[in-house]
């Protein structure tokens, strides 16, 4: 497995030298945060990225996210303008030899959080999602609740551009049906993944956080069958999966165990992480530990080890511990620990192998 962790860039208050310095972390999945839904991602920003983190020597491992315009997943007249963006952006990629994107298919909501500093028995600050808290606010409530918490930091998919057109998204997907949206995905796919074919670009979707409809906005990337009927668009390599433990696993009808070995094979990113459920609909996110939440993590990097995963792999979104000034999910200390524990769970599996 390439062991990675995520950086936001330039704009990250976490310096790279403090990275590397996690024991077998070569490489980080890096990001353009100017970057909005529908922009192309030029060379020369790709380049003066990359050389920002090989400087430290490490390596771009991919890019999170190039995000997908909504007029695409509505599928409004407009969308092959924006899929020949996509395009571009994959084969500006390419030539800098970035070989791996991370993606969503969400309508509005790209993730939900209802607490981004829940304060837990020990002191740290962890995410939490209610269900009830949504079901008691109307859709154009919800940027700025979130934007409240952020702490000042950019978050991915709560952009205050997005904010500003929030109405107007409202609009674009009245009426859109599961259905629909994924006869969208299904045409944004048949254009994209020739070029990934041609280029070596793995695309790597993921799932829906939470996994399930919010607002009554249509999902495709809930659970195990989701997965399968997205795999079906296509047989190339380079059209895979981002497999999330944590937004998959929020759903405790998910068997990560299972989804890996029925679609372990199409695999092409791995986000690592634990959940606690707190009732319906209602979860905390834990230390990455199985004894911190509800998820066996020991089984499911078994799981990957047995299907042959050795594709990049991070710790995902961890607490704010230590006292640290971190943007919500992503600060260096609880990530660092729980990359240590991948590591740890992936060496006795395979010495546990022998």
């Amino acid at each position: 497995m390439k062991w990675s962790f995520r950086w936001y860039g330039e704009g990250d208050n976490i310096p790279l030298q403090y990275v590397k310095q996690i024991p077998e972390v070569t490489g980080v999945v890096g990001t353009l945060l100017n970057k909005l839904p529908g922009d192309v991602w030029e060379v020369a920003e790709i380049n003066e990225l990359k050389q920002t983190i090989e400087a430290e020597g490490m390596n771009l491992d991919g890019i999170e996210s190039v995000s997908i315009h909504d007029a695409i997943k509505a599928g409004t007249d407009e969308r092959d303008y924006y899929i020949d963006n996509y395009i571009q952006t994959i084969r500006n990629l390419a030539e800098c030899d970035v070989k791996l994107i991370c993606y969503s298919f969400k309508p509005i909501f790209g993730w939900l959080k209802t607490n981004l500093n829940y304060e837990d028995f020990d002191g740290s600050l962890n995410l939490v999602y209610d269900q009830s808290i949504i079901d008691n606010m109307e859709p154009s409530e919800v940027f700025s609740y979130v934007q409240k918490q952020t702490k000042g930091f950019a978050l991915s998919g709560w952009e205050e551009e997005r904010l500003a057109k929030f109405n107007s998204l409202l609009s674009l997907y009245d009426g859109i049906t599961r259905e629909k949206l994924f006869d969208n995905y299904a045409y944004f796919i048949d254009k994209v993944i020739p070029v990934c074919d041609e280029t070596g670009v793995k695309m790597a979707i993921h799932p829906d956080d939470p996994p399930w409809e919010i607002f009554g906005f249509p999902r495709i990337t809930k659970n195990l069958e989701d997965l399968k009927a997205i795999l079906s668009l296509s047989d190339s390599p380079n059209h895979g999966l981002t497999l999330c433990t944590g937004s998959l696993g929020a759903d405790p009808d998910n068997d990560l165990v299972q989804i890996i070995k029925e679609v372990g094979d199409r695999i092409n990113f791995v986000h690592f992480r634990n959940v606690e459920f707190l009732g319906e609909q209602k979860f905390k996110e834990c230390a990455h530990y199985s004894i911190r939440g509800n998820l066996d993590m020991y089984a499911i990097m078994e799981a990957l080890v047995e299907v042959g995963f050795n594709g990049v792999i991070r710790p995902d979104h961890g607490r704010t511990i230590w006292g640290e000034n971190a943007r919500p999910g992503y600060g260096l200390y609880d990530r660092a620990i729980g990359i240590g524990y991948m590591q740890g769970l992936h060496e006795a599996i395979l010495k546990n192998s022998k």
